[in-house]
């Protein structure tokens, strides 16, 4: 019971009312009382925390918490790709010649998604990965690559839930949630994009990275409530690591497949 009423603190619904007022509580001061109940619930490790629990204001402070330095070490193995989040890999396969792909018992479409066809047939024949985080989560989103940005882009203007359930009977959340598109080109010239998808009627994702230059394991932004992101790769950019099998839990850093 304790862990569904948080986790509508989280991942809320898609009632713009509702989501304003809890995304209020979360950021209050009163909020920052069941930061305890909240870190033991969800089995949270407070040794990897940046700061002391009792040092977080509130229950927003304490879902975009920063790790300490060195709690998460980026794989350096030339050319491996890395997960950008903590979180489960929920699904991984082949983006067809249509520029969509399935999952969950529907159909996406990369023109829904990325809002343009040109960007879209850049992945016919790609690699997608969708990687789920829930509540109890570090909600920071880093760089599975090194590379150039080459274009951020924002789409859609209502989220709904994008947890398990949300993905199965939502109406394809992954191409209509608001959401922040980051395009980057690697050495080779091929691309990959990091399409970061909201799960809150109120903005929920918040970029932190302003250059043009990435590199590897470097912070993107956060999420300050429920949220999923969905990695896509170029035809012949991506090899999955074999110990990658969907479902799996991953850390940011953690080698998920190679150039």
């Amino acid at each position: 019971m304790k862990k569904a009423i948080y986790q509508s603190l989280i991942e809320l619904s898609g009632n713009r009312f509702n989501s304003y007022l809890l995304k209020n509580f979360t950021k209050s001061k009163v909020s920052k009382y069941i930061n305890k109940s909240f870190v033991k619930t969800y089995n949270i490790n407070e040794a990897e925390m940046e700061k002391p629990l009792h040092q977080y204001g509130s229950l927003q402070e304490l879902f975009v918490r920063n790790l300490k330095e060195g709690a998460r070490s980026i794989d350096e193995t030339p050319n491996s790709i890395v997960s950008p989040v903590d979180g489960i890999l929920a699904d991984i396969g082949k983006i067809n010649e249509n520029s969509a792909f399935h999952v969950k018992d529907q159909d996406y479409s990369l023109v829904e998604m990325l809002g343009n066809k040109k960007r879209a047939e850049k992945y016919n024949e790609g690699i997608y990965i969708i990687l789920y985080l829930s509540p109890s989560h570090y909600h920071r989103i880093h760089t599975p690559f090194s590379g150039t940005v080459v274009g951020k882009w924002a789409m859609g203007n209502k989220s709904y839930p994008v947890n398990e359930l949300g993905l199965r009977l939502g109406k394809r959340p992954l191409s209509r949630n608001y959401r922040l598109i980051t395009e980057v080109r690697l050495s080779n010239d091929k691309h990959y994009s990091v399409v970061k998808v909201g799960a809150l009627n109120v903005n929920s994702i918040h970029p932190t990275f302003k250059g043009d230059s990435l590199k590897k394991g470097e912070e993107l932004g956060y999420f300050s409530f429920g949220s999923t992101v969905v990695l896509l790769f170029e035809k012949d950019t991506l090899q999955i690591d074999p110990s990658v099998k969907a479902p799996m839990d991953v850390l940011v850093g953690m080698k998920i497949g190679s150039l």
